[in-house]
């Protein structure tokens, strides 16, 4: 019992991480999968995590519960940066949604309980199924793999007080938006145009309801465009896959106090 218990302090430090990580990571946070088959990933995968790691036993102490808190929110806070970045795309779906007019017709997010666009959330499942497609979820479980090597285990506290830290969080916020605007910009744009073409039309032939056929032509021509530039779309979701996996990276070395 002696022999185990050192053991077990390092294994539950594993543990907390990397449950604490899959609590907000997209796919693997998602609420369709049950609790139950989440936890017992988080410990199979802490517990194969453990021999790879050559980390001395830790004492219960003090120090050890400081530990505790520190791995729960060193793996929330890399999980919640991917889902940061991901929220790009449900954030370009709620511009769309808007010009279309689907803004009064939100669904269910299953993921967060919340309200969401529907083209947001088409997105957002066309994305999962790409991120599994292109083995994006084996990028994910190698982060936190690798987040060791950066914040390591002995480690009381993470650099969170850093002024590169603050900075980075904003050029991510900066960059999700940005990715969310490039990815919506095409629909928008061309449903802007359709309403000018349509204002046009309501002050040259003033019998005619255009509330009545502005809604369908504008929802018509949201989709067409939509199917022509759905590569573009899958294109710029695949770059915010890598930029995804770069601001894993480089928060890692800030909260390392690199």
């Amino acid at each position: 019992m002696d022999a185990i218990l050192p053991n077990l302090t390092v294994l539950l430090l594993i543990i907390a991480r990397v449950s604490a990580f899959f609590v907000v990571l997209p796919l693997f946070s998602h609420r369709t999968i049950p609790a139950t088959h989440r936890i017992a990933f988080a410990v199979v995968l802490s517990w194969m995590m453990y021999y790879t790691l050559d980390v001395e036993p830790f004492e219960i102490n003090g120090d050890y519960i400081l530990l505790i808190i520190k791995e729960v929110i060193s793996g929330l806070f890399i999980g919640l940066l991917a889902y940061i970045i991901m929220s790009a795309i449900q954030i370009a779906g709620g511009f769309i949604d808007f010009q279309m007019g689907f803004a009064m017709a939100n669904v269910i997010d299953p993921q967060t309980g919340s309200q969401s666009p529907l083209i947001g959330q088409f997105l957002n499942t066309l994305a999962l199924l790409l991120l599994l497609a292109l083995n994006g979820h084996h990028l994910l479980l190698d982060g936190i793999f690798y987040s060791y090597q950066f914040m390591p285990m002995e480690m009381i506290w993470p650099a969170f007080g850093q002024e590169n830290y603050v900075e980075f969080i904003m050029k991510t916020f900066a960059g999700v938006f940005a990715a969310a605007f490039q990815m919506s910009i095409p629909i928008v744009a061309t449903i802007f145009l359709v309403d000018i073409a349509l204002g046009i039309t309501a002050r040259t032939v003033p019998q005619l309801n255009i509330f009545v056929i502005g809604f369908p032509i504008k929802i018509a021509v949201g989709f067409l465009v939509l199917l022509v530039m759905m590569g573009v779309l899958m294109a710029v979701v695949q770059q915010l896959f890598e930029t995804l996996v770069v601001a894993m990276r480089d928060l890692m070395i800030i909260l390392g106090g690199g």
